[in-house]
């Protein structure tokens, strides 16, 4: 009954106070290890109730993210061994089948005698085809220009010089193919010659050609391979690409050709 009467002020003081844990009990010890423990923590390794904690969040995302980059890096860099290995042994393959190691003699359509040799030094992306052909050589040959100018607009490539050779060689002479070149690039190179220089040409780079007949105005279409090749600057011949082929897949190809390209000769 005294401790009821006390004022609100004592009892707010007694009921504050925590009954005596002895040191010699089981809960005195477990008492003394718990405050050992914290005190031996950290203040990152508790949290709000004491309990022990790992690294942080930030840490582990970091981790995460340095793993993952690590992965993507390696993975990467398989990848682009595997390109260049597969690249290798297409032109290796290519050069096997011996396809453009010949020479030719033809005049472009300036009048001027142009040789395989006088190309030494450029990247040449090189098609056949006529200046009568009705919708796939213009087809092609603009596809060509498209991969002239993307790789002209990239600063540090070296030029790709386009050339056009005629497979037609008995209407397709200087004056014809001045007018035909001009509309589609300024620096794309016709070049024509005789019957035996055309043959010697088309014959050297595997290309397919045959007249068919006359109709009543003496008109006629010339079937032939459709094929854009691409040679190195050491003249060789390195690749090929068909109708199929996109010009961006054609320009990502010549880029890789170039990034890769040594000189044989030097």
């Amino acid at each position: 009954m005294l401790l009821l009467t006390r004022s609100p002020t004592a009892w707010h003081r007694l009921s504050h106070l925590k009954p005596p844990v002895l040191p010699g009990t089981v809960g005195g010890q477990a008492l003394q290890l718990r405050s050992w423990f914290l005190s031996r923590q950290g203040p990152a390794e508790t949290g709000r109730q004491g309990q022990p904690q790992g690294p942080g969040l930030r840490t582990r995302l970091l981790i995460t993210a340095l793993f993952g980059a690590g992965l993507g890096g390696a993975w990467l860099a398989l990848r682009a061994e595997k390109e260049r290995l597969q690249q290798q042994k297409r032109i290796e393959a290519l050069r096997q089948a011996a396809v453009g190691q010949g020479d030719f003699h033809l005049l472009d359509h300036k009048g001027q005698a142009r040789r395989k040799a006088d190309f030494r030094g450029q990247w040449v992306l090189m098609y056949f085809g006529f200046t009568h052909c009705p919708d796939i050589c213009p087809d092609e040959l603009e596809k060509l220009v498209q991969v002239v100018r993307k790789l002209e607009a990239e600063p540090g490539l070296p030029p790709v010089q386009p050339v056009f050779i005629t497979v037609d060689p008995e209407r397709d002479d200087v004056e014809a193919m001045a007018r035909y070149v001009q509309d589609f690039h300024p620096r794309l190179l016709g070049l024509t010659g005789s019957t035996e220089q055309i043959a010697q040409a088309t014959h050297s780079y595997r290309v397919y050609y045959s007249a068919g007949p006359k109709d009543e105005d003496q008109d006629y279409i010339v079937d032939h391979s459709i094929t854009i090749y691409l040679l190195n600057p050491d003249g060789l011949f390195t690749d090929y690409y068909g109708r199929s082929r996109s010009a961006e897949q054609i320009s990502d190809s010549v880029r890789r050709h170039m990034a890769t390209f040594r000189s044989v000769l030097s």
